[in-house]
């Protein structure tokens, strides 16, 4: 027994070529949305970060200290250092800090500086050295435990070697 070819055929259900289209259409539009959604959620990520690159930064702030005179160690006879400069910190807080401390903070720089020779400070280097000493030295704790101060630079306004 042969088994009717056209029978077999209505069998199978023909798939229209509109069903198909809009298959197409399904996936193009799944396609196109997800891709919108990705490009979408990488635009704000890319915003986010450029907002922080062009975000300006905190002005800094500057805390002037009183004039300084020591006698430095002696080399060829007795010389001694007037200075004066300005610490540069990172907040308001921190200048309120160093100004309730400043007995404290003068007599470290006192310390520092009459240790000093005038053949150490005459050069640029030496000045430069002077000044990560000063910083180093001010951003110790002023109490036991305590945090440390927030200098980042001393800014000269006088220094003169006699």
């Amino acid at each position: 027994m042969k088994a009717d070819p056209k029978a077999d055929a209505a069998a199978v259900p023909k798939s229209s070529p509109k069903k198909l289209i809009i298959l197409i259409a399904i996936a193009v539009l799944v396609l196109v949305a997800g891709a919108g959604a990705a490009w979408y959620l990488l635009q704000g990520d890319a915003g986010a970060a450029h907002e922080t690159e062009v975000k300006p930064a905190e002005p800094p702030v500057y805390v002037p200290l009183e004039k300084f005179v020591v006698n430095l160690q002696p080399e060829d006879g007795e010389q001694y250092l007037q200075i004066q400069f300005t610490l540069q910190v990172a907040t308001l807080e921190q200048v309120e800090v160093i100004k309730a401390n400043m007995p404290k903070i003068q007599s470290r720089v006192l310390l520092l500086l009459s240790a000093k020779r005038a053949s150490e400070l005459s050069t640029p280097e030496g000045k430069r050295q002077l000044s990560s000493e000063l910083i180093k030295s001010i951003n110790e704790p002023l109490v036991a435990k305590g945090e440390p101060q927030l200098v980042s630079d001393v800014l000269y306004t006088s220094f003169i070697i006699q």
